[in-house]
């Protein structure tokens, strides 16, 4: 069963690509339908006649065109937010990484060392330390200045007198 929000999430995101890939599926499948089937000819000596004649073949095979287009079009949208549901599901809070444990010496048997090692100390590597997140500086926003109206003919007035 789903326990936590980001199973949920993905689940949601999961369902409409589902949807979106299965609306796409049925509209090339129509699609493909509609151009394997045998177009009229019309033949005639009265050429108002086989204009009118293929003139309605043609209006029908627009409508499913545009039909066929809507389908693609809203199946396409659907597929498109269900991966961006999926690409922002809130990824899962992760422990501090582990350190590597160090192999176990054998204590059965210990071995002698020289004079030298004896004398230098053994330094395990220190970590490093992560240099802190700057915090992000954002731009100064302009100061509005607003000069009311009244002010703004005072000061017109003053250079005339």
């Amino acid at each position: 069963m789903i326990k936590n929000f980001r199973d949920k999430v993905a689940l949601s995101g999961i369902t409409v690509l589902s949807v979106g890939l299965i609306l796409l599926v049925i509209t090339f499948a129509s699609a493909f339908g509609f151009l394997s089937e045998a177009l009229p000819l019309f033949s005639s000596q009265d050429l108002v006649q086989t204009f009118g004649q293929t003139l309605s073949p043609l209006i029908e095979a627009a409508i499913r065109i545009m039909y066929l287009g809507v389908m693609g079009w809203i199946g396409s949208l659907v597929t498109i937010r269900g991966v961006t549901i999926i690409a922002n599901t809130p990824k899962t809070e992760t422990a501090e990484p582990q350190k590597p444990k160090e192999p176990q010496l054998e204590k059965a048997q210990p071995q002698p060392q020289s004079p030298k090692a004896k004398a230098e100390p053994k330094t395990e590597p220190q970590p490093e330390p992560r240099p802190e997140p700057k915090p992000e500086a954002k731009p100064a926003e302009p100061e509005l200045l607003v000069i009311p109206l009244e002010e703004m003919e005072q000061q017109n007035a003053k250079p005339q007198q």
